[in-house]
Formats: C-alpha cells, structure tokens, sequence
C-alpha cells in the first residue's frame, strides 16, 4: 500500500535520479556538439541503468532468499570466477586473441559459465540436508579463494604485456562499453522485471522463515530456487557487462532498506533501483565531468561498500 510517507521518498528519489541522468547528459557538452554527446552519452546511461537495476535488485532477493542482509551475491565467489574467465582467456588466446573475440559470443560465454556455476551451488546449498548459512559463507569464500588463486597462478605465465588486459578486468568500468551487449542485457533484465514484481507479496511471506511461509501456503522450494535464478541471471548480466563491482550491492540495498524500513518489497525494490540509479549515474557525471577521469568510480564504491560490510559485520547485523 502506498502511504503518503513512501509516496514523497518515491518522489524525492525519482526528482535526485532524474536530475543526476540530466547532469550526466548535459555537462560540459560543447555548443554544436548536442547530437553526438547525447547519443554517445546515451548509451553510457542505458548500461549505468541496466547495472543499477541488476545489481541493487539481485542483492535484496539474495537478502530475502538467505535471511541475511550481510550477504551478497557477489561474496559467493562470482567476480572471483569472472576475474578466472578473463584471465584463462588471456592465457589461451593472448591479450590481442582475446581483444578480437567476438562481443556477443564472449559476453553469452561468460553468462553462462557464471549460470552454471551459481546453480549448482545454489541447488546444493538449499536442498533438504544444507540449509546452514555458515556453510553458505564458507563455501563461497573457498570457491571465491579457489578461482583467485588459479587465476592467479595463470597470470603468472602470461606475457607481461598480456597482463595489461588481465589487469583491466579486474575493476568494473563504465566507460567503454560494447553498444551490441546493451541490447541483449535489456532484454535479460527487462524479463525479470515483471517476474520479480509479480512476486513482491511472496517475497514478503519469504521474509518470515521457512516453516511460517510454508505454513501459509507458499510453494517454499519451488519460490527459492526461481528467486535465486533470476538472482544468478542479474549478477551475471551485470558483471559480465562492466566487471565486478563487489559492495554496490550491498550499499544501496541497506540505503533501501533505511529509506523504506516499513514498505514491503515492492517499495524496497523499486527504491533499491532509484538509489543504485542515483550512485551510480551522479558519481559517474562527477568523475567523467567535474574530476576528469582520475579516478574510477568502481574503487570508491568497493571502499565505501566494503566500510559498510565492515560496519554491519562488527554490529551483528546477520540474520
């Protein structure tokens, strides 16, 4: 239900976000050059939109699913696995080898690869027998600690001017991003849409536990499993799309759940979305336009993120 107090946040957040998507466009474009910086630009929005959706989205299903506002997608070793196909790549093909590979086919490769992977883990950590949530962190910190280190024993015998590329995917960047990619990662995100809002008031009763949810007549195991697929299809989309970003996730999420503490899902996800929009779309203006690239976006993020986890770790925040 939309009450006069969610009502205003939604405004306030809509008004931030859509003036943070003008200052991103309309800064510093020089007169005569309107056409090609709001094309250029334009497609830059679409990706930091796209991500935006795809990550605060995937991390508060993640959060449901788990009972555990700690957890994100991410720790359970997914940039880890990304950082091992990039570099695998690399020392298979070289660094120009892989430059040369074809966008569409690569970006379809990494999204599968991250797919299987989450759903056998996801499959095996919510059966009957393995519900433990420390085991859940357990394992993705060793399949995450796994993937490093063989990622890192192949960068040792790659070519140091391969290295270069290896180096590159290693942090999220918004600025060069392939046009062709935005299209198919529309249409993956844009499914889900409908999907995860329809089951707004599911996700709700999900909160409860378990045995309450089953107990009022939810499909428990059938629900968990299509909540974490398309938690697996957002993370892949997205770090596939502009590399890891490893706490955005969980800074906007618990900025959703400050903002709209009483609103259910349907206003936390849809806050989660404004505020990701936010972050992302006014610091990328700030960094292209105002610092001119001196920085990365990506790595203030993870600091500010990983400061939060930190905080809420030594608080005891888990559930």
């Amino acid at each position: 239900m939309l009450t006069a107090d969610i009502g205003w946040k939604f405004g306030a957040l809509a008004v931030l976000a859509c003036g943070a998507v003008a200052v991103f466009l309309m800064l510093g474009v020089p007169a005569g050059a309107w056409e090609f910086a709001l094309a250029f630009r334009g497609f830059k929005l679409l990706a930091l939109v796209l991500v935006a959706y795809a990550v605060s989205t995937s991390t508060i299903l993640f959060h449901t699913v788990t009972r555990n506002q700690i957890l994100t997608p991410s720790i359970m070793g997914f940039d880890a696995l990304y950082l091992l196909i990039q570099t695998l790549l690399v020392f298979l093909l070289g660094g120009w080898g892989m430059l040369q590979l074809d966008g569409i086919g690569k970006f379809g490769a990494e999204v599968a690869c991250m797919m299987l992977f989450s759903t056998m883990l996801f499959l095996w950590l919510f059966n009957r027998n393995s519900r433990n949530l420390h085991l859940m962190i357990l394992v993705g910190i060793i399949f995450g600690i796994l993937f490093r280190s063989l990622a890192g024993f192949a960068a040792r015998l790659i070519d140091p001017n391969d290295f270069v590329v290896v180096q590159g995917a290693q942090f999220a960047t918004f600025n060069a991003v392939n046009t062709d990619l935005l299209w198919i990662s529309l249409a993956l995100c844009g499914g889900t849409m409908p999907l995860v809002w329809r089951l707004r008031h599911a996700l709700d009763v999900l909160t409860l536990g378990r045995d309450p949810a089953i107990n009022l007549g939810l499909p428990y195991h059938g629900l968990v499993l299509a909540v974490l697929a398309v938690v697996a299809l957002l993370v892949s989309v997205s770090t596939a799309l502009v590399g890891p970003v490893s706490f955005f996730g969980l800074l906007v999420a618990h900025l959703a759940y400050m903002t709209m503490p009483r609103g259910g899902h349907g206003a936390t996800l849809i806050a989660g979305a404004l505020i990701a929009m936010l972050v992302l779309i006014g610091g990328q203006a700030v960094f292209e336009h105002v610092l001119g690239l001196k920085s990365a976006l990506s790595i203030v993020i993870d600091f500010i993120g990983g400061l939060v986890f930190l905080f809420l770790l030594l608080r005891g925040h888990a559930r």
